[in-house]
Formats: structure tokens, C-alpha cells, sequence
């Protein structure tokens, strides 16, 4: 008989060793280290994919639906995409078919979305920056405006001060009102404290059956939820900037200035034209006063940033109005913000760009600063990445529905922008089409900032330069 050691038989019973059980982990767990570890973009994109998994996961238990039946997984993991994702969009209805304990675990997933997303994007910028030389650590340390750049810890309790501050404040003043329009009161206070998180982030889930209609009455909810979407929209460098400087304009850093001028350009102008396309229709803006017409115009245009709480039917809208959301989608809100879409930025750079060029400039100005051409080259690959995404994903989406162009471009640029607003399509489509929404939603909420980051990350000086030749554009 011959004597063999523990760890000989452990092996042999596929206990250890590179055929084992702790073999198989140790080389999933290397891989793993190997495929995150090459970037910090792809640490993100990992991480993203396992919290995702994870909810997906919770939400498929039986205890998590009303009825107690196992959730099919396209539809928990397209609600588990959406809440990490902070979209919104969702296949069945959150009041309707998630137990209490489901919409607990919902609202967990989009606190931890927006909270992994701002510290997502607080860390590549920080990665990005120690890439950078000496003088460009100390510009980006201003355009931070968070005291220490290389103080991780620092940066990421700022984020969370930030967000947990501004959530309690919209939390007060929801939290009563609820109570006021509820029969209890630990209803109101769920009710108050889960829309100032679903605000805050852009996430736009309701957990009522007719989502904001028994509440559109109440100004204080209305301006409650605007508020908090326009806020959490900004972005997380620019409220630390705005609480730092208030409002000494000239003291603002430029990605600062742009982002408080295009999207006050944007609401301004998206309100407007909400109001002039739907002012006498009688199933959207017609069917209120004059203050609330008013009123609800604004409140359409804020909720296209990213917010996706409705009013009103969105199909029953005009097509030129829905036209006009799907640019405003497409846009988003703020860089490092818990919305979506290309960002405000990248459309203020494509139009100073636009301007620079007709004016037959060289450089790219704005408020007396020089706006780097890799900056330049960044939100041109930004922009065509996501014209790309939103392309594919509807040419799908049209193929898979039957339907004309008209919703299935809008639940993509939805998803993409994590909007939140739909034309209903969502619920409609079989799971195929839902696996694509919820690709999109995670493509377009994770993928934006690490393509850009990695972008960034990759730029390189190179020891010699091709002769120069310009081909005919246009």
C-alpha cells in the first residue's frame, strides 16, 4: 500500500490543486485580478457587472414579488440594470408587482448605483490625474476642488456627506407631505425618504400604482423631486465648487461654467418648447391652469435630464415633442452626476468646437481658457459612441417589436440617457428586447465614463509625428 500525504489526497478527490475545486478559484480569482487590474475602467465596468448580478439575484426570490412567485430573470434583471443604473425604465409595475422587501432591495440598488457611480467617476479622475505631470495635478486639483488630490479617502467622504446631506434635506420636506396625503405615518415617511433618494439619483421609479398622479396637485412634491433631479443632475464637482464659491461666478473653474450654463440653457429652452408643442393639447399640459401649464413645462424639461418622473401619458404626447425629449435625453445632465447621456460638457466642446471653426480660429476658447485638443478628440469619440449604441440598440428594438421608429428610438435614447420616461414600450417587449434595454442602460450609465477615462488613461507622447495632410471634410 502505498502511503500518500493529505494534501496528495486532497488532490486526488479534486479538493486542491489545478484540477480542484480551490485550483478552479484560484484561477477564476486571478483572471479576475488580471482583467481588473490592467485599468481602473475595467475595475468599474467589474464591479457594475457584479452588483448588477447580485440584485438581478435578490429580486428573482419569491419573497421579493407581492404574489410570491418567482420573478422571470429578464424582468429582474432588467429592474435590477435600471435601479444600479439609476434609469428608471422598468417591465412590470414597481407599486403593483414588488412586495415591500422588493422595493426595499430596489431602493437599496439605486443608492448604491449613485453612490458607486459618483465615486466611480471621483476615482478616475483621480486615476487620470496621476497621469498627468506636475503642473497638470495642480490644474486638475482646482478643477477638483476637494482640498487633497491624492486623498482617496478623503474625496469618497465628501461624496457621501454630499449625497446623504442633500437627500435629507429633500427627505424633510417630502416626509411630511407624504404623511399629510397618506393614512400613516411610517407610509409617508417610506413614501418621503424613498422619492428624495429616487430624486437625488435620477432614478424615477414610483412605488403607486398611477405613479405621481394622486400628488402632481401638491407644489411642494413638485418642486421637491424638480429640485432634487436638478441637483443631482450637476454633477458632483460642480456642487462642491457651488458650495465652495456660492455663487462668485469668477471663481468658478470652466467645467464648472459650462455645465451651469448649457443645462440652464437646456432647461430653458426644453421648457419653452414643451410649452409651445403641448400648451392646447388636452391630454398633457391642456388639461391644467395656467400656473400649473406653466408649471408642468418645466418640470417635463427638468425630468428629460435623467429624472423620469411623468405627469402625464407620454404617448399621449405630440411627436414633435417627443422628438424634442429625445435630444434632451441624448444630452443628460452633468459629468460625474448620477444622470445620464453624453453630458452637457461634451455638447458645450462639439459647439465651441463648431464656433471656433467658423470663426477660423485655432484654438478652442471659452472664458478665457484654452480647451485641450485630447479634450477635444475625447468628446468626439464620447459622442460617437453613443450615436452608435443608441443606432444599434434601436435598429433591434424595431426589429424585435414591429413598431415603427418612433418608440423604439425613444426607449433607447431612455435607456441610454437613464431617463427613465417611456412610451410604455418596456412592458411590451418580449425578453430579447429587454435584454437589449437593459445592455443599453448599462452601456450607457458605466460605459461613458470609463471610455472616456480609459481614453484619457491611454493617451501616450509619441517619439515622432507623420507629415501632415488634411483630407476634404464635408
Amino acid at each position: 500500500m502505498t502511503w500518500r500525504s493529505p494534501n496528495a489526497r486532497a488532490r486526488i478527490h479534486g479538493h486542491d490543486g489545478p484540477s480542484g475545486i480551490r485550483g478552479t478559484y484560484r484561477r477564476v480569482t486571478a483572471a479576475i485580478s488580471r482583467f481588473a487590474g490592467a485599468s481602473p475602467s475595467r475595475t468599474a465596468l467589474l464591479v457594475f457587472m457584479l452588483v448588477v448580478a447580485f440584485f438581478t439575484a435578490l429580486l428573482s426570490l419569491p419573497v421579493m414579488s407581492r404574489s410570491g412567485e418567482v420573478t422571470p430573470l429578464h424582468d429582474s434583471l432588467f429592474v435590477a440594470t435600471s435601479a444600479v443604473s439609476v434609469t428608471g425604465l422598468t417591465p412590470v409595475n414597481t407599486a403593483e408587482h414588488w412586495s415591500f422587501l422588493g422595493q426595499l432591495v430596489i431602493l437599496l440598488a439605486i443608492q448604491l448605483g449613485g453612490l458607486g457611480i459618483l465615486s466611480m467617476a471621483a476615482l478616475l479622475t483621480l486615476a487620470v490625474s496621476r497621469r498627468l505631470g506636475v503642473r497638470s495635478k495642480l490644474v486638475t486639483q482646482e478643477g477638483m476642488t476637494t482640498g487633497q488630490l491624492g486623498e482617496v479617502g478623503t474625496l469618497l467622504r465628501v461624496v457621501l456627506a454630499t449625497t446623504f446631506t442633500l437627500e435629507g434635506i429633500l427627505a424633510l420636506v417630502l416626509v411630511p407631505r407624504f404623511i399629510e396625503h397618506t393614512d400613516g405615518f411610517w407610509e409617508g415617511v417610506w413614501n418621503g425618504v424613498f422619492y428624495s433618494i429616487s430624486a437625488f439619483n435620477n432614478a424615477g421609479f414610483t412605488i403607486h400604482p398611477d405613479g405621481l398622479l394622486p400628488y402632481i396637485h401638491d407644489p411642494f412634491i413638485v418642486w421637491a423631486l424638480m429640485i432634487g433631479v436638478f441637483v443631482g443632475a450637476l454633477g458632483f464637482p460642480v456642487v462642491m465648487v457651488l458650495h465652495k464659491y456660492r455663487w462668485n461666478y469668477h471663481r468658478w473653474n470652466l467645467h464648472t461654467k459650462l455645465t451651469v450654463e448649457m443645462t440652464l440653457a437646456l432647461l430653458v429652452i426644453g421648457a419653452l418648447l414643451v410649452a409651445v408643442f403641448e400648451w392646447s393639447n388636452p391630454r398633457t399640459l391642456g388639461q391644467f391652469e395656467l400656473g400649473e401649464r406653466i408649471q408642468f413645462s418645466l418640470f417635463a424639461s427638468v425630468m428629460t435630464r435623467s429624472g423620469g418622473f411623468d405627469v402625464y401619458t407620454i404617448n399621449h404626447q405630440f411627436p414633435e415633442t417627443l422628438l424634442l425629449m429625445d435630444a434632451l435625453m441624448f444630452v443628460g445632465g452633468g459629468s460625474a452626476s448620477t444622470a445620464g447621456g453624453i453630458k452637457v460638457t461634451t455638447l458645450a466642446v462639439m459647439f465651441l468646437a463648431i464656433v471656433a471653426e467658423a470663426r477660423g480660429d485655432k484654438d478652442v476658447t471659452a472664458h478665457g481658457r484654452t480647451i485641450a485638443p485630447e479634450a477635444m478628440r475625447v468628446a468626439i469619440s464620447v459622442l460617437a459612441l453613443a450615436a452608435t449604441l443608441v443606432l444599434v440598440a434601436t435598429m433591434a428594438l424595431v426589429a424585435i417589436s414591429g413598431e415603427s421608429l418612433q418608440r423604439p428610438l425613444f426607449e433607447a435614447i431612455s435607456a441610454f440617457g437613464t431617463s427613465g420616461l417611456s412610451t410604455g414600450l418596456s412592458s411590451e417587449l418580449p425578453p430579447s428586447g429587454k435584454y437589449v434595454l437593459a445592455a443599453l442602460m448599462f452601456a450607457g450609465r458605466v460605459g461613458t465614463i470609463t471610455f472616456a477615462s480609459a481614453l484619457a488613461l491611454r493617451q501616450r507622447r509619441n517619439l515622432y509625428r507623420y507629415p501632415e495632410e488634411r483630407p476634404i471634410i464635408g
